[in-house]
């Protein structure tokens, strides 16, 4: 029993993933960033109290640093791609002169603030839905991500799941190489290390790939040899009806100047058509599930706090939209409102409504593992002799 009162245990990914996906498209709904940096702040608190020990837990750094690179890659192009639309023009750089047919593209030139601010927001608006996503990439296990996934889906969800462990499993190397370096002694920092770990993480990522390829193989992922190839024609192309049905349906309800039966009508009959198709496809796929996840109460609200919190921008952008979208020209001191605030407080609630994580445990004498990179280390020398006997 914690200190909280509640039993360590791994929440639902799914939850997670709801959560994330709802302070993204928060995110994806403003440019002013004061929200923006608070979002982040927040997904930062849930990862740091709620993460577990797993090596997936500590890929969120990876994202951080690609959302810091994103914003000043936003302002580079700002820089490069002519900068000098604006009134306060920060400093002027010679600008190169492009033919005729590359009319209305300018190559360095005079920088405004304006300008660089513009792409800042652009930059930190991307950056915050990356680090959403992250954050949900180092709570959530990818393993049971990929057992709650319906049956239907299966070959789908394997390859998903596949490319969302990418990054925790390139972080686990990395810092495997780092301590086998360590342990053996090796010299560099920087650059000059650059390549004493990259070869070492490609190689031992290249083995993890073929050994999870092997494994799936031999548990039977997509193997369709027994399926007839009618049956197999219906499915498909109930589940790739119903899609394309639920874009168009979609799109009828963006567009107000389209035929009413191509709105709610269209949707409604391509989600049904959806949901045939893969209940038709699930019968077809027989397997097993150990101690299945189940959906709790502390699941609901976490999913449920983002929801709430991309409805609640919403309705801070119904309410006030140039607070949201804050104008660069003239240049002008973002603010807050009330329900921003209000947004960011539901956003980080899951900090304290998600019950502690389960921690891996670990060994009381923990051994030092073999480098990957192919290299051994030998043991330790006992010491085999006798204590001298005072006379």
């Amino acid at each position: 029993m914690t200190g909280t009162g509640r039993l360590p245990r791994a929440l639902h990914p799914g939850a997670w993933w709801l959560w994330a996906f709802g302070l993204a498209t928060a995110a994806s709904h403003t440019t002013n960033p004061l929200p923006l940096a608070l979002l982040i702040a927040a997904a930062a608190l849930v990862v740091v109290r709620r993460r577990g020990n797993a090596p997936w837990a500590f890929a969120f750094r990876l994202y951080l640093v690609l959302g810091a690179v994103i914003v000043a890659m936003r302002v580079v192009f700002r820089l490069v791609f002519g900068g000098g639309q604006g009134e306060h023009v920060l400093l002027h750089l010679p600008e190169i002169p492009l033919p005729a047919w590359a009319a209305g593209i300018r190559l360095f030139g005079p920088v405004a603030a304006e300008q660089l601010l513009g792409g800042f927001y652009d930059g930190l608006r991307l950056a915050a839905m990356l680090v959403c996503l992250g954050a949900a990439n180092a709570l959530a296990n990818p393993k049971r991500l990929l057992k709650a996934v319906p049956g239907a889906l299966y070959a789908v969800s394997t390859a998903v799941v596949v490319a969302l462990s990418v990054a925790p499993q390139l972080v686990e190397s990395v810092l495997r190489v780092r301590r086998a370096r360590r342990l053996r002694g090796a010299a560099g920092q920087g650059l000059r290390a650059l390549r004493g770990i990259a070869l070492p993480v490609l190689a031992d990522a290249l083995d993890r790939s073929l050994a999870l390829a092997a494994a799936m193989d031999s548990r039977g992922y997509g193997r369709t040899a027994a399926i007839p190839a009618g049956q197999r024609a219906l499915t498909g192309g109930l589940v790739l009806a119903g899609l394309v049905g639920v874009c168009v349906g979609t799109y009828g309800l963006l567009d107000a100047t389209v035929p009413g039966y191509l709105g709610l009508p269209m949707l409604l009959a391509a989600l049904a058509t959806a949901v045939v198709g893969m209940l038709l496809a699930g019968r077809r796929v027989h397997r097993s599930r150990y101690r299945p996840d189940r959906w709790r109460i502390t699941e609901l609200a976490v999913a449920g706090c983002g929801a709430a919190t991309a409805a609640a921008m919403m309705a801070a952008g119904s309410a006030d939209p140039d607070r949201l979208y804050p104008p660069v020209s003239p240049l002008t001191w973002p603010e807050l409102t009330p329900l921003m605030l209000l947004t960011i407080v539901v956003a980080v609630a899951p900090a304290w409504l998600a019950p502690p994580p389960a921690l891996a445990a670990k060994p009381a004498v923990e051994s030092a593992p073999n480098p990957p990179d192919g290299t051994t280390r030998s043991a330790p020398r006992r010491d085999t002799r006798q204590p001298e006997t005072p006379r």
